[in-house]
């Protein structure tokens, strides 16, 4: 695989990485048309194209070298993997899919079509809008607050603000509310790999919130070897 994209070690029986901005795939990764809701998709043969996937924000699969993926610019990407069963899962999780508990979502689907148990799945949560660039209004924060979400790890109030972009307001840590998500599931906290990269102050990434909405998308895939 390409040296130009961030890889991550799940162990030998799968294969996992995010683009960079520059970075081409190394070989077709199934996506979906994501919306930022939280169905899932089980991905059953290799064919299947974006229209197919329409309204999907989670893919998972147990076919040995079908690559899934999820295509973010701020949003977390959480990549799962079953050593056991041999299932991964792609989960796309913006803010509204994160209050949804998607990643949640996902893994009860695994266990449903598959048998897998959370505390024997490997996960890596890839870069994202870090918190002290997620400046939110009070309406998301209460949102997280409402979904039962641990408020004193993952928000901050930080004032008025000193001018700079992102500065005062209320800012959510997405990284701690979907590594919260995994281990509430029963996913090991030694298992739970966070890589805490910002993608709104990480130029190699592409960002929603720093380049606009119509930014390229950073590919995060998985794919059973």
């Amino acid at each position: 695989m390409s040296e130009s994209v961030l890889k991550y070690d799940l162990g030998a029986g799968a294969e996992a990485f995010t683009t960079y901005r520059d970075s081409q795939l190394p070989y077709p990764v199934i996506q979906g048309h994501q919306v930022h809701e939280c169905k899932v998709a089980v991905i059953d043969r290799p064919d299947l194209t974006r229209e197919d996937l329409e309204g999907y924000d989670a893919f998972l699969t147990n076919l040995p070298g079908v690559a899934i993926g999820v295509r973010t610019a701020d949003c977390v990407p959480v990549l799962l993997y079953d050593p056991i069963r041999r299932v991964v899962a792609a989960v796309h999780a913006g803010w509204k899919g994160t209050v949804l508990r998607i990643s949640q979502k996902a893994l009860e689907v695994m266990a449903v079509k598959f048998g897998v148990a959370a505390d024997s799945i490997k996960a890596v949560i890839g870069p994202a809008i870090g918190p002290d660039s997620f400046q939110v209004g009070l309406e998301v924060a209460e949102k997280f607050k409402e979904a039962g979400f641990p408020m004193d790890d993952i928000w901050s109030f930080r004032g008025l603000g000193d001018g700079s972009p992102m500065s005062g307001g209320h800012h959510i840590d997405l990284f701690k509310s979907n590594r919260w998500l995994l281990e509430q599931a029963g996913v090991l906290a030694e298992n739970i790999q966070v890589f805490n990269i910002d993608t709104f102050t990480y130029l190699s990434f592409f960002s929603a919130r720093r380049e606009g909405s119509q930014c390229g998308r950073n590919i995060n895939a998985i794919k059973l070897l």
